[in-house]
């Protein structure tokens, strides 16, 4: 079994509130939740209105196909006009 944890930092330009925040961060997490079937959540920079850092999380019995998936997500994010990816890291467990 693999598990993979990919951490998402991301910067919401246009949000003026946190209300704004929320729904970049929610229509994003169900897009990815949609797409790629990974569980996803908001676990950081939870009171910053232009700041948003999300955990998905990924299990497999394949390494590369946990780390493709992972990596694709990572692409889809970086092309998203909501949200501007400033940072990526990928983990397994």
């Amino acid at each position: 079994m693999v598990i993979g944890a990919l951490s998402l930092k991301l910067a919401i330009f246009e949000a003026v509130t946190l209300k704004d925040k929320r729904r970049v961060v929610n229509s994003l997490k169900e897009r990815l939740l949609g797409k790629f079937r990974v569980s996803v959540a908001e676990v950081g920079s939870l009171d910053h209105h232009k700041q948003a850092e999300l955990g998905v999380a990924m299990v497999a019995n394949d390494h590369r196909f946990v780390e493709s998936c992972l990596h694709k997500i990572v692409d889809y994010v970086r092309l998203d006009r909501s949200a501007t990816l400033v940072d990526w890291e990928i983990e397994f467990y």
